[in-house]
């Protein structure tokens, strides 16, 4: 009998150290998914700006079995430059609709958008949101004077001066707004009546203090009529590269003095990029621009990386280590010490397969880095070599070197996934 009590005294042992291994787990889950860090959705088509610290996203689309889906309108997503940590604000108020193609750019702690296409085709509404009071209300803007430019997507923008100025894109006019076959090339493809698509030239400046529109005169030879183009701004100048026009994609460079609206080609000897729209340009310094994938003149995907340099109008293919990730229509902005900060996109030829978004933020050095952050990337990649120094650290770069360590961690977890 002593034996049978034992038996049994052993097992409900074993039985209770299993229940408690199963608890011990379950709480390990809880509290690993407790943790767990969101990150944006993948996309394509979306806007992002760069301001301070962080990289604002809003929009885009994604293929949801075959479809399209438009991203919600009511969140924007916040990426810490610095730690790699993902942040979701909801936003309220007079929420545009939702789109992709839209231009998007920051003015004084105002997230401005133009643009784009929803549901309803394109669209020439403009809304903007106070990214500092922490509301992220939106609000459409109210024209005061001008006229508005005609409903278009896929265009880009400068700023220049506290003002916002546009350039190209696709959209569609009345055939009695259609003045200047030079500044608006029609797609003989698209048309209802008397409205027709097609891509244009044209420039046109808003003014957010006054909530006015102008369409200034511009002088010199104008780049062709393009969408999906790129561009950037380098003090007072305004660049655009490629872009398709009709059914070819081209690699030409143009800067548009945003002083005198005096437009200049600039044409490189040597070695240059091909053909390409849905690519990015972003300034890399004070003399020379950063151009990063797209989709090619013979529809590839790229992910190649040029320089080009303002001062010898030469192009320069960059060595980096993303050239096994392909993007186009995503986006780029300049991050901190001269990084170039790549985002979304999809590595598919979308208008054939569009199940290739993404949600990975690429890192492109474009520029030697300064001996701080050089130390501090040191520290922070080796972390665990330092567990006894870091707290001893000054406040102020302790918490640099916390964020950074983040930033490398989750590095190291997204390439091992």
């Amino acid at each position: 009998m002593r034996g049978c009590y034992y038996a049994r005294d052993t097992s409900c042992c074993q039985l209770i150290i299993i229940i408690i291994i199963i608890l011990a787990l379950l709480i390990i889950l809880i509290i690993e998914m407790s943790e767990e860090q969101p990150v944006a959705r993948e996309r394509s088509g979306h806007t992002a700006a760069a301001d301070g610290q962080y990289l604002y996203v809003w929009g885009g689309y994604v293929s949801v079995a075959d479809h399209e889906v438009f991203l919600p309108n009511d969140e924007l997503w916040l990426y810490d430059l610095e730690s790699g940590l993902w942040d979701r604000r909801d936003m309220s108020g007079t929420v545009p609709p939702a789109m992709s193609g839209t231009c998007g750019c920051i003015v004084n702690g105002e997230l401005y958008i133009f643009g784009g296409c929803g549901d309803d085709g394109q669209t020439n509404e403009h809304y903007s949101v106070n990214l500092r009071d922490g509301k992220f209300i939106w609000r459409r803007e109210t024209l005061r004077s001008g006229s508005l430019p005609s409903p278009r997507d896929k265009l880009s923008c400068w700023v220049h001066k506290g003002r916002i100025i546009y350039f190209g894109g696709y959209g569609h006019k009345p055939l009695s707004q259609i003045n200047d076959p030079k500044s608006f090339v029609v797609d003989e493809a698209s048309w209802a009546e008397d409205i027709f698509w097609g891509w244009n030239n044209e420039v046109h400046e808003f003014d957010p203090e006054r909530s006015s529109w102008t369409e200034p005169q511009t002088f010199g030879r104008a780049p062709a009529p393009r969408a999906a183009h790129a561009s950037a701004t380098i003090g007072s100048k305004g660049y655009v590269c490629g872009g398709r026009i009709k059914e070819t994609r081209t690699s030409d460079v143009y800067c548009l003095d945003l002083n005198s609206w005096t437009w200049s080609e600039m044409v490189g000897l040597g070695l240059a990029p091909v053909g390409r729209s849905w690519h990015t340009l972003t300034a890399a310094s004070d003399s020379s621009l950063f151009l990063f994938g797209g989709l090619s003149v013979d529809c590839r995907p790229m992910s190649d990386g040029w320089i080009f340099n303002l001062e010898t109008k030469g192009w320069t293919k960059m060595e980096h280590q993303n050239k096994d990730k392909p993007r186009l229509w995503h986006t780029a902005c300049q991050g901190r010490d001269s990084d170039v900060i790549v985002f979304g996109g999809s590595h598919d030829y979308i208008l054939l397969v569009d199940k290739g978004h993404c949600n990975d933020a690429l890192v492109f050095q474009t520029q030697p880095q300064p001996l701080t952050r050089l130390c501090q990337d040191f520290i922070a990649s080796r972390a665990s070599s330092f567990q006894r120094q870091i707290p001893c650290l000054p406040t102020k770069l302790r918490n640099a070197v916390q964020k950074r360590t983040t930033f490398f961690r989750l590095s190291r977890n997204s390439q091992n996934e």
